[in-house]
């Protein structure tokens, strides 16, 4: 009867520890999240496999109507962090939400690739956010603590950063 309970006991913590575990990780088939470099970012991107496991941008064409800095056409995905919160509404991404944009030309080319992506402590002035854009050959063109990024888009400081959907 006690080797049941003991038994029993065990299973209950291996189980919660294995929870804790997931969820610190970001889900059961997810790496740990990246550090704060193009390379780092990049190579998690490929790893999960964004274009393939996450979702675009909800009520957007895969691919929509863009303007200068960025693509005329564009994709964004964003990871199920930061797509949580634009399905239910909401206007502050949480820690680890990242967004990415596929520029394309008007003939529908690949240009770059821009990525936000969300690191608590990071960069408190700009709402800790990393900015990375990634050309179509693979080239790191910008990445970090990016003043133009941060000038425009801190023009959307009611959405976090985030100027997508907001128009």
């Amino acid at each position: 009867m006690l080797s049941r309970i003991l038994r029993g006991w065990m299973l209950v913590t291996v189980l919660a520890v294995a929870s804790i575990g997931v969820v610190a990780c970001g889900g059961a088939d997810e790496p740990d999240l990246p550090d704060t470099t193009a390379a780092s970012v990049v190579a998690y991107l490929d790893e999960v496999g964004y274009q393939a496991s996450w979702e675009t941008w909800p009520g957007l064409p895969k691919q929509y109507q863009g303007a200068d800095p960025h693509g005329m056409l564009l994709t964004t995905y964003l990871n199920s962090a930061a797509l949580e919160v634009v399905k239910d509404g909401g206007t502050t991404m949480p820690d680890g939400a990242i967004l990415v944009k596929e520029n394309f030309t008007p003939e529908g080319v690949l240009d770059a690739t821009t990525i936000m992506y969300k690191k608590a402590g990071y960069d408190s002035e700009h709402n800790d956010w990393f900015w990375a854009k990634v050309l179509a050959d693979g080239t790191v063109d910008k990445e970090g603590q990016v003043e133009g990024c941060q000038t425009c888009h801190g023009a959307a400081t009611d959405t976090d950063y985030v100027m997508t959907g907001t128009n």
